[in-house]
């Protein structure tokens, strides 16, 4: 099949027409204008798009061969991602490594880190410097987990890599005591218990910072939120963080941890990890608990880590990944490990790419993709072509699946009132409305035989390799605030190359590949067959050994 990609044809609105747009399609003529824009952006000819055979069953993710040895915790196998010497160049970065490093010499505590990291919040979400990271936070609870933290590192005894170690958690996520926005005004009740992802956080010794920012629901991958404001991207304040995960990448970026966590349902790591120079996993669909994330998609969706450094991604998966008897969907997976990691040498290595896929993108992200591609062939990897696929098929495949069980997730609140969501987040619900269980199932199907396919290219390359997004991060459109805007035609270039990781579940990394010529962060992505995050992860770090990182115009520091 040669490449080919079809134009989003909709309008970007908003203020005053994007509120009539979205009372019209709330309205009895609603269908009639969802129905011409859904195919004027090809949703009839992927329902005429045949699915063979293929059933609406997702095909079982076959396993790898297990490693011969294996650590016997989460967290000897946390220290393992730590034990190789540091890939990164440019700026010394207050990685995981670098915390630990400091702790152990009593150069500073995790006591007066949090202080000090308490003054600098304070500062960044408020005044002119407005950053929008944070939904909620405790900082007494905070304070006293950074108290506990120190006394066990007095001790000689700290938990893990990760005690007395800042992270920062999505408001996607169950922590005891907070209310789990998602996002959104209304949804207020505290959490009755930690989600599996925050039990393991706090049972490394890892001090949750507070909630991150993030687009409502979980519906955009912009990043703009008209109720806890846009959260905004450290390499200029101006332009956006890209979305779900808004926060969880900022937060990173900026200096106020080296870890944050994020969900995935449609690119949520990876594009704001891309869009603020951080490195995103999403990891293999089950390898993660999904335990106390509520439903918002069951079939697309992963919880997983952001961090600075692809090491420091590495140790908090290492601490997350692996059964969870809550979540039966990760219990039929092999055992995480990180084998590999340290080898620089990729002979035998091949690279799938499509090369007019690559570089349907801006000319400032293809280059410096390209540049990163050079630096996996020059350790040894070799580039092989692969076939195009129809991506009005794997649109349509995503849109209709993750939107459909969002609006099953969300229908209670949206057959209370629809109007307390975002405008934005409104004309996607009515999107949803429009989908027939037929429409569905022929989604399924068709995920099912992306998968299928993927898993037969998967057979001769080792991984497939893209940009992560197709441009850098636009500008906000401050003059749309508090509302923001309906914008398809950004969404689309930002949600390009993401959507197959979600369809078949397999991992996919995103790790920063330079900059454009406004100095605004390129992200590289490498999918690869199931269950092999290592091995992308070891891939990432010779990506990361040829990036000059750069600090972000807004940077603090916690260690001093």
């Amino acid at each position: 099949m040669s490449y080919r990609r079809d134009p989003i044809k909709a309008p970007v609105l908003s203020g005053v027409p994007l509120r009539a747009f979205v009372a019209a399609v709330e309205s009895p003529v609603g269908p009639v204008l969802l129905k011409k824009l859904m195919t004027d952006s090809g949703f009839d000819r992927f329902l005429e798009a045949d699915a063979g055979r293929a059933t609406p069953i997702q095909v079982p993710l076959p396993h790898p061969k297990a490693p011969s040895a294996l650590p016997a915790s989460r967290e000897e196998l946390a220290e393992q991602a730590l034990a190789l010497p540091s890939s990164s160049k440019g700026p010394a970065l207050e990685t995981v490594a670098a915390y630990r490093e400091a702790y152990a010499e009593g150069r500073t505590d995790p006591t007066r880190v949090v202080q000090r990291l308490h003054e600098h919040i304070t500062s960044l979400e408020g005044g002119d410097q407005l950053m929008n990271f944070f939904i909620s936070r405790k900082p007494e609870e905070v304070l006293a987990a950074a108290q506990a933290s120190a006394e066990r590192h007095a001790k000689g005894a700290p938990r893990s890599v990760l005690d007395g170690v800042p992270v920062v958690v999505k408001d996607e996520v169950d922590m005891e005591g907070f209310a789990t926005t998602l996002g959104t005004s209304f949804l207020k009740t505290p959490a009755a218990a930690d989600s599996t992802v925050v039990a393991r956080l706090k049972a490394a010794g890892a001090i949750i910072l507070g909630k991150a920012n993030m687009n409502e629901v979980g519906i955009n991958p912009i990043g703009m939120n008209p109720h806890w404001g846009p959260a905004r991207n450290p390499f200029d304040r101006h332009h956006i963080t890209g979305g779900s995960s808004s926060a969880s990448a900022s937060t990173v970026a900026a200096g106020l941890a080296p870890v944050s966590i994020g969900a995935d349902g449609g690119g949520s790591i990876r594009i704001p990890a891309a869009l603020c120079g951080v490195v995103g996993l999403k990891s293999t669909w089950g390898r993660i608990s999904e335990h106390g994330v509520p439903p918002l998609c069951w079939n697309v969706g992963h919880v997983g880590p952001l961090g600075l450094t692809v090491a420091d991604v590495a140790a908090a998966w290492a601490l997350l990944a692996g059964p969870d008897p809550k979540d039966p969907s990760s219990l039929a997976q092999p055992p995480p490990h990180l084998e590999g990691l340290g080898e620089t040498s990729l002979a035998g290595v091949r690279l799938g790419i499509c090369t007019p896929y690559f570089e349907d993108a801006d000319r400032d992200v293809v280059a410096r993709c390209r540049e990163a591609v050079r630096a996996l062939t020059d350790a040894g990897a070799t580039v092989v072509e692969v076939p195009a696929q129809d991506l009005n098929v794997v649109l349509w495949s995503l849109t209709t699946i993750i939107l459909s069980e969002m609006r099953a997730g969300l229908g209670r609140h949206v057959a209370e009132d629809t109007t307390r969501f975002a405008l934005d987040t409104r004309t996607n619900l009515a999107i949803a409305g429009q989908f027939r269980s037929t429409d569905l199932l022929h989604a399924m199907r068709h995920r099912q035989r992306i998968t299928e396919e993927l898993l037969g290219v998967l057979k001769d390359v080792d991984c497939m390799v893209t940009p992560t997004t197709a441009i850098t991060a636009p500008p906000i459109p401050e003059h749309t605030l508090p509302d923001g805007e309906s914008n398809l035609p950004v969404t689309d270039p930002l949600m390009r190359f993401v959507r197959q990781g979600n369809i078949t579940g397999f991992p996919a990394l995103s790790v920063p590949a330079g900059y454009d010529s406004k100095g605004l962060p390129v992200g590289l992505q490498l999918m690869g067959r199931p269950w092999e995050e290592a091995f992308l992860l070891r891939l990432g770090r010779v990506v990361e050994a040829s990036v000059e990182r750069r600090l972000p115009r807004v940077h603090v520091t916690a260690l001093g």
